[in-house]
C-alpha cells in the first residue's frame, strides 16, 4: 500500500499552493422520497412524477424485464408513500402505471428468454454462436500461456435476470483479500453472436441516452437481486470555472475544443498530455510513481493555462514525469470526479459487498454505461499503461477517488485497496467494459419501435389527417406502386464517398458486413481519393428501430436485416 499513501501525500503537497477549491453553492440532505424522485428523473421516467402521459416514458416502461420493472415499482412506491405522508398532492397509483388490477397483482414485462445480440427475438429463433476463432470473441484478461481458467460472459440476457443464487456476502467481508499479482484476475471472453459486438461510440447519441436510462434501471435491479443497497450521493452544485484548462468541466472544455476540432470527444489538453507521456516513456518504470518536481509542474501548469490555446507552449521542455504529474493534476482538479459524484459510492460498494469478480465486472460494466459521454470517453483513453496492474492502480486510484473540493475522510482512506482494485478491473477489462451489452441494445430497439407505434396511433387520431387520407383514397384511380421494389433479402447499400454510390446486395445467411465492404472497395478501388482510402470505412445501419449503428465487421447482415427491415444501409467512416 506504500505507493497509494505516497501518492496521497503528493496530492496534499501539490494542493496546498494550488488554486482555490470549488465553492459549494448548494448542498442539503435529501429525504428518501426526494432521492427516489431524482432516480425516476435520471432513468427518464419524470412522467411518473409529473403525471403527464409522455410517449418516451411509456415506451421505456414497455421494454422492462421482470427485475427491472420491480426495481422501478419499488422506487415509485417509496416516492408515493413519502408524498402521501407530506400530503403534498395526489399521486398516481402504481397499479395505473403498470396496468395492475385488483385481481391480478402482477404486471406485464418483457420476456427474459435470450435474444440475439443487438437484435429482437424473432419467432422460433435461437441464438446462433460461432465457433471459436481469433475474431469470434472479445478476449480480455491474461496473457497467452496463463494457467488461469477462462470464463465466458453473456450479453444476451440482462445481468439481473441471470442471478439465481445470492452470494454469501458475510463470508466474503470476513475473508476479503486482494492478491496483487496480475495472474490473480480471471480471464473473460465475450463470444460474438451473429450480430457482432457494439462499442459505445457505435451508437447515436440519442440511443446512448436511452442506454444510460436502461443501465441505471438495470444496475438498480442488479443490486436489488444481490440484496445490496445501491448507495448514491446527491449531486452537488459548485461554482465552476468557465475558461482555462485545469479545474474546468469536461463539457465546457469540449465545447471550446470543438470550435477548433469539430467532433472531438476528449479534451485537447488531455490528449496532448497523454501523447507526451507516450512519447517520453509510457513503459518507463516508475513513470507514474516518481513525481515530477512540484515547482516545475506548478510552473508548467501556469504556462499551459496562458499559452496552450495560442499554440505557443513549448512541449519540448516537458519531461516524462512532468507529463505524468500534469495528467494526474488534470484528473484531480476536475470540478466533479471522472466517475461522477453521484455514483462514487456505487463503485466502492461493488467491491466491498459483491464477492465474485464476474459480478463485480457486471456491476462495473453498467456503471461505465451510466457515465456521461465526455466522462466515459476521457476515462477510456486514460487507461493506458504497461506497468504492473496493481502498482499503477495504487497510484491512479487516489487521483480518481479523491477529488477537488472534497477531503478524504478516514473511512475513504481505508478503502485504498478497494479503489485500487476497481482501477485494476478498469484497466484489465477495458475492452469488455466499453462494449454495449446486447440486451440493452435490444431494449433500445423496442423503445424506438414503441415510440414509432405510439406516434402512428396519435397521427391516425388526428381528424385533419383522417380527412386528408379519406380524400386521397377517393381520388386514387389505380393502386400505388409499392414503396420499395427491392425483393426480400436484398438491401441497397449507399456509399456517398465512393464513385459508385449505391449497390443492391443479395444477402444470404453467411453475408457479413466486411464482405459488403470488400465488394465496394473492389468496385471503387481506382476511383477513391487518398483521403477516403486513409479512413476506416464501416457499414452503418441507419433508421428503423435504431438511430444509427456502426456494425461489427463480423456481423451477419441478414440477421440484422430481419431485426430491422426498415433500416437504410450506409458505408462511411467510423467515428473515432
Amino acid at each position: 500500500m506504500e505507493d497509494f499513501w505516497c501518492e496521497v501525500e503528493s496530492i496534499k503537497e501539490s494542493s496546498e499552493d494550488g488554486p482555490e477549491e470549488a465553492t459549494l453553492l448548494e448542498f442539503k440532505p435529501a429525504d428518501e422520497g426526494e432521492l427516489e424522485a431524482e432516480w425516476l428523473q435520471d432513468v427518464g421516467l419524470s412522467t411518473l412524477i409529473s403525471g403527464a402521459e409522455e410517449e418516451d416514458g411509456q415506451a421505456l416502461l414497455s421494454t422492462l424485464t421482470r427485475t427491472q420493472a420491480a426495481a422501478v415499482q419499488k422506487r415509485y412506491n417509496t416516492y408515493t408513500q413519502t408524498l402521501r405522508k407530506k400530503n403534498k398532492h395526489t399521486v398516481r397509483d402504481v397499479r395505473d402505471i403498470f396496468g395492475i388490477s385488483d385481481s391480478s397483482p402482477t404486471f406485464e414485462t418483457v420476456p427474459v428468454s435470450p435474444v440475439p445480440s443487438n437484435g429482437i427475438q424473432l419467432p422460433g429463433q435461437k441464438p446462433v454462436w460461432k465457433s471459436v476463432s481469433s475474431n469470434s470473441c472479445l478476449d480480455c484478461g491474461l496473457d497467452k500461456g496463463s494457467s488461469s481458467i477462462t470464463e465466458e460472459l453473456s450479453y444476451e440476457v440482462s445481468f439481473s435476470e441471470s442471478i439465481t443464487v445470492l452470494p454469501k456476502t458475510r463470508e466474503w467481508t470476513k475473508s476479503q483479500r486482494f492478491r496483487k499479482e496480475d495472474s490473480a484476475l480471471p480471464k473473460f471472453i465475450v463470444r460474438k453472436s451473429r450480430f457482432g459486438l457494439t462499442e459505445v461510440g457505435d451508437l447515436s447519441p440519442e440511443d446512448m441516452k436511452k442506454i444510460r436510462y436502461l443501465s441505471l434501471i438495470e444496475l438498480t435491479a442488479f443490486y436489488d437481486a444481490l440484496g445490496v443497497e445501491l448507495k448514491r450521493n446527491r449531486a452537488e452544485r459548485v461554482r465552476r470555472r468557465e475558461n482555462g484548462l485545469f479545474g474546468v468541466p469536461l463539457t465546457v472544455l469540449l465545447e471550446n475544443d470543438q470550435k477548433k476540432v469539430p467532433g472531438i470527444k476528449v479534451p485537447l489538453i488531455f490528449q496532448k498530455l497523454l501523447l507526451k507521456l507516450e512519447e517520453t516513456g509510457l513503459e518507463t518504470e516508475g513513470i507514474l510513481r516518481v513525481p515530477g518536481s512540484a515547482s516545475r509542474v506548478k510552473n508548467l501548469h501556469q504556462e499551459l493555462e496562458t499559452k496552450f490555446y495560442e499554440d505557443t507552449f513549448d512541449w519540448d521542455q516537458v519531461r516524462n514525469n512532468d507529463a505524468a504529474g500534469l495528467l494526474k493534476m488534470f484528473i484531480r482538479e476536475l470540478p466533479s470526479p471522472l466517475f461522477t459524484v453521484e455514483y462514487l459510492p456505487a463503485f466502492i460498494t461493488l467491491v466491498e459487498k459483491i464477492p465474485k469478480i464476474k459480478l463485480q465486472l457486471q456491476a462495473l460494466h453498467l456503471l461505465i454505461m451510466l457515465l456521461p459521454e465526455a466522462n466515459r470517453d476521457t476515462a477510456k483513453v486514460s487507461l493506458k499503461n504497461k506497468m504492473n496492474l496493481w502498482n499503477v492502480s495504487m497510484i491512479v486510484a487516489p487521483n480518481l477517488f479523491i477529488y477537488k473540493g472534497k477531503r478524504a475522510n478516514q473511512q475513504e482512506m481505508q478503502a485504498a485497496a478497494t479503489t485500487a482494485h476497481i482501477v485494476r478491473l478498469l484497466i484489465r477489462y477495458q475492452d469488455i467494459l466499453w462494449t454495449v451489452p446486447s440486451f440493452l441494445i435490444s431494449q433500445v430497439r423496442k423503445m424506438n419501435e414503441a415510440a414509432i407505434n405510439n406516434s402512428k396511433r396519435q397521427l391516425m387520431f388526428d381528424k385533419g389527417v383522417r380527412k386528408l387520407l379519406r380524400r386521397k383514397t377517393m381520388e386514387r384511380e389505380r393502386p400505388e406502386r409499392p414503396e420499395s421494389d427491392i425483393p426480400e433479402g436484398v438491401i441497397r447499400v449507399y456509399a456517398p464517398l465512393h464513385s459508385k454510390v449505391s449497390m443492391a446486395i443479395q444477402l444470404n445467411s453467411q453475408t457479413k458486413a466486411k464482405d459488403i465492404l470488400a465488394r465496394f472497395h473492389c468496385e471503387n478501388s481506382r476511383g477513391l481519393s487518398q483521403n477516403v482510402r486513409s479512413q476506416i470505412q464501416s457499414l452503418h445501419e441507419v433508421g428503423g428501430n435504431i438511430g444509427q449503428h456502426c456494425l461489427d465487421p463480423d456481423a451477419y447482415i441478414l440477421d440484422v436485416y430481419h431485426a430491422n427491415p426498415q433500416a437504410e444501409w450506409v458505408i462511411k467512416p467510423k467515428a473515432s
